[in-house]
């Protein structure tokens, strides 16, 4: 597809910037593999409801196809919208409400003999938070604030489901006002950007509130110096009060595959512990500078004699810098640890000059996201 009619396009849909994959290109996040040649067609399954009155066409280039001409999609039992292609090659597509208005993010990749299932949203690009103050647990006898982050998808697109990322110290996470130090990890921000760029998969983050006995909830067994070890009474209420709310109220995907627990310093050791300790609950997993030198890397020797099942996705980072040079060391080997199970994806990584703190954790939570959740 030439550049003019790439232009062409974009001018018709209102939909130019970035975003927008030009023909013949693919957007990383959605790629498929290699074309197929058995068969000739392709098909689109469009999930979203567009109410009565209302249409959902696409848009489409590649093979001589021209961008400018709308492709009428039929309306099927659960608002699912749907057409059968013609092609010999790879498409890129976009889906768009009464051929005015396209649906957020790059383009979509289809091969040859694909059936592909999308499900658009059209009219918001930035997610919702919300806050419930004094959410009780029984188990810790306490009461704390639990954030939650909805995609933009949610409220627009309600027959679609998410994954849920559980994620430790959660006034850090959202808002700097609100975090230690003023610096919030914005994480927000970072799942609004991906959503839009197609590198981060939609998810709800529930984020959980510290409170004054972060460090004994945070770590799985005492330390000669510093106490703790109550994380299994803390997990036990993520896994066994928080999640079953969760997955009750909310448009959950309430599976291993896709819930993740994330964290930073002993948020990522406890992140490590949930994994271990609960495969069955959490296959993604994210340490962020965890604190691994906790009772003389604990969490090192645990790792090394776990047996399957294990999680299936593990992100591990620090920096380097710092008087402590975030660990980076004992990292290093926890890491080379899970590299060597087998089913678990590792991803490590060292940011240079970094040092222990919520700036530099608000710099990798993207990729750690990405990583684990995967791109649309």
């Amino acid at each position: 597809m030439h550049a003019a009619a790439a232009v062409a396009l974009s001018a018709l849909m209102g939909c130019g910037g970035a975003s927008d994959a030009a023909p013949g290109t693919s957007d990383t996040a959605s790629a498929v593999g290699a074309h197929a040649t058995a068969t000739s067609t392709a098909k689109l399954l469009i999930h979203y409801p567009t109410g009565f009155g209302h249409r959902v066409t696409v848009h489409c280039g590649g093979l001589g196809r021209d961008w400018n001409t709308p492709i009428e999609t039929t309306w099927t039992t659960g608002d699912v919208w749907t057409v059968t292609l013609s092609t010999t090659a790879a498409l890129q597509c976009k889906p768009l409400f009464d051929d005015t208005t396209c649906a957020v993010g790059p383009n979509w990749s289809l091969a040859v003999g694909q059936t592909l299932d999308m499900w658009p949203y059209f009219f918001h690009t930035v997610g919702r938070i919300t806050q419930t103050a004094n959410w009780h647990s029984t188990i810790l006898n306490d009461d704390r604030g639990i954030w939650t982050y909805f995609p933009p998808s949610y409220d627009e697109n309600p027959h679609e489901r998410y994954p849920v990322v559980y994620m430790h110290d959660g006034q850090n996470l959202f808002y700097d006002e609100d975090a230690f130090g003023g610096v919030s990890w914005a994480v927000g921000g970072a799942m609004d950007t991906g959503a839009a760029n197609a590198t981060i998969h939609e998810a709800i983050i529930i984020g959980i509130d510290n409170d004054a006995d972060r460090i004994n909830e945070y770590t799985p067994v005492p330390d000669p110096d510093n106490g703790g070890g109550n994380a299994a009474k803390y997990l036990a209420f993520i896994t066994n009060e928080l999640k079953p709310q969760i997955d009750q109220q909310l448009r959950t995907f309430a599976d291993a595959d896709h819930t993740a627990i994330v964290g930073s310093s002993l948020g990522g050791l406890v992140s490590l512990y949930a994994g271990l300790a609960r495969p069955d609950v959490f296959h993604l997993v994210g340490a962020l500078s965890p604190s691994t030198w906790w009772d003389n890397t604990w969490i090192i020797g645990q790792s090394t004699a776990a047996l399957a099942p294990l999680p299936t996705r593990v992100y591990i980072d620090s920096g380097n810098a710092g008087t402590s040079n975030d660990d980076v060391t004992n990292t290093a080997a926890l890491a080379n640890v899970w590299k060597t199970k087998s089913g678990v994806t590792v991803d490590y990584l060292v940011q240079n000059g970094a040092s222990h703190s919520e700036t530099y954790w608000r710099q990798r939570v993207p990729g750690t996201l990405g990583f684990l959740l995967g791109g649309r």
